[in-house]
């Protein structure tokens, strides 16, 4: 097409689709690639204290968690009408003689929610502990062995 009389060459301009030329001023050339900075680190002791109070609040919000879940399925199962299918099952296995078992009396919500309360609080006391025991170890187990080697590197 370049050869038709009456046509004229093709311009330069970005506008139109066409790549400028490599040397054109104006354009800025991407910069080139950092090297990556690495970094090998030795974890050679843990502060307790910090497990300590890291351990405790991770512990109370799963606590909380434990408690809310509890009640919301409680919930759940009373609007689903599961309790009444158990109860209404035992009544056919039991026969007439089973004088009417009621599950919601055995289990009521609040019979539930302080369940799950005693157990949120045994696990906070357990979970505590046991993370303030397992850094006290990883420190005596670091000045045998060094420590836990760690590479970070700078993206």
């Amino acid at each position: 097409m370049q050869g038709q009389p009456g046509q004229r060459p093709a311009q330069g301009n970005p506008a139109q689709g066409q790549r400028p030329a490599q040397g054109t001023p104006g354009l800025v050339k991407p910069a080139p690639k950092a090297k990556v900075r690495r970094a090998r680190l030795l974890v050679s002791k843990v502060d307790p204290w910090s497990v300590l109070k890291m351990a405790f609040l991770l512990s109370v919000a799963l606590g909380i968690v434990t408690v809310v879940a509890a009640i919301v399925l409680w919930t759940v199962l009373d609007l689903t009408g599961i309790f009444d299918q158990v109860d209404s099952l035992l009544g056919t296995l039991a026969g007439s003689e089973g004088g009417g078992f009621e599950l919601k009396k055995v289990a009521s919500l609040g019979q539930v929610a302080s369940f799950a309360t005693i157990i949120a609080v045994v696990n906070v006391v357990l979970l505590t502990a046991l993370s303030m025991l397992s850094a006290v170890l990883y420190n005596i187990a670091a000045t045998l062995v060094g420590g836990i080697g760690v590479t970070l590197t700078d993206d």
